[in-house]
This record gives structure tokens, sequence and C-alpha cells, in this order.
């Protein structure tokens, strides 16, 4: 298969809108997505980009994305979060997310982090088996904690 590597645009938000509900199917939220074509805009090429993407293009449509953000580790100092790699299912075994996973890998070198992460679900054991392939330590004794919108607001008693 012939593809490319390269940074998102803007009018590939469509497409990463399309891989992003393709994810949350496969991770059993098909309905969690709230994200709209016109935030991803907005939120990754506006005047203060709050993310990075890269696609991979195959027969001029995208077949896959990885999207990653700025963090600051107090041990550490500068890290990158990678938020989601995605490829088609459709295309899953034909190289394009080790593809992608490099990229993201060169791309931490040259941004000078000390660390990249993410997240990855329990179940997903081939996900794991791929990370732990490439070097990467899954932490089993850390949990993901979060505070989501309602959460926030209830804390606050708004």
């Amino acid at each position: 298969m012939d593809y490319i590597i390269r940074d998102a645009r803007p009018e590939d938000m469509g497409q990463v809108l399309e891989l992003i509900k393709e994810l949350a199917e496969f991770e059993k939220e098909p309905d969690a997505v709230e994200i709209t074509e016109k935030d991803l805009l907005q939120d990754g090429f506006g005047e203060k980009p709050l993310f990075h993407c890269f696609v991979a293009e195959a027969n001029g449509h995208l077949a896959g994305m990885a999207l990653v953000y700025e963090r600051y580790s107090t041990w550490k100092g500068k890290t990158i979060h990678l938020e989601d790699l995605i490829v088609r299912q459709v295309l899953r075994g034909t190289g394009l997310g080790s593809a992608l996973f490099s990229r993201v890998i060169a791309y931490g070198h040259e941004q000078g982090v000390k660390r990249i992460e993410w997240a990855v679900l329990d179940w997903n054991d081939g996900a794991i088996r791929f990370y732990e392939r490439n070097g990467a330590r899954v932490l089993r004794d850390w949990d993901t904690v979060q505070l989501d919108e309602e959460g926030i607001k209830k804390f606050l008693s708004i």
C-alpha cells in the first residue's frame, strides 16, 4: 500500500473527525464524541494551536491519524501526550499504525521532550503488545482520573 505521513491541514479535519468517531465505536463509546469539525479547526489551526496532528494519506483519503499536544512534568520537564493514534479498521495490520507511531516518536525527539505518554485501554491487548514491543512501559499501577464538565460544575456548585 502506498501512503504518506504528513502534518494535517485544515481541510483534513472533516476526515479526522470521522476517524475520531471510528475510534469511539471501537472503544465502545459511540455517542461520546462531542467535538465538531469547527472545534478541530479552531483548536488546531487558530492563533494558539492546542494540538499537532499527523495524518496517513492513502489514495487521496485519510487512512489514519495521530494527535499530540504539549504537557509539562514536574519530574521530567517538557513532554507530549499522544491523545489518539487511529488507523481505519480495514487498514489495520498494514504498517500505517507503526508509521504514525514512528512519526510521533520522531516529533517528540525533534521537540526535545523528555517523555511521550498516552493511555491505552486495559482490554486492548493488541495495542499493549505493540507498545511494549516498541519499548514503552505500561504503568499498570496508575489509574486515569478525570473530572468531566458535569463534575466540574457540581464541584463548583454551578
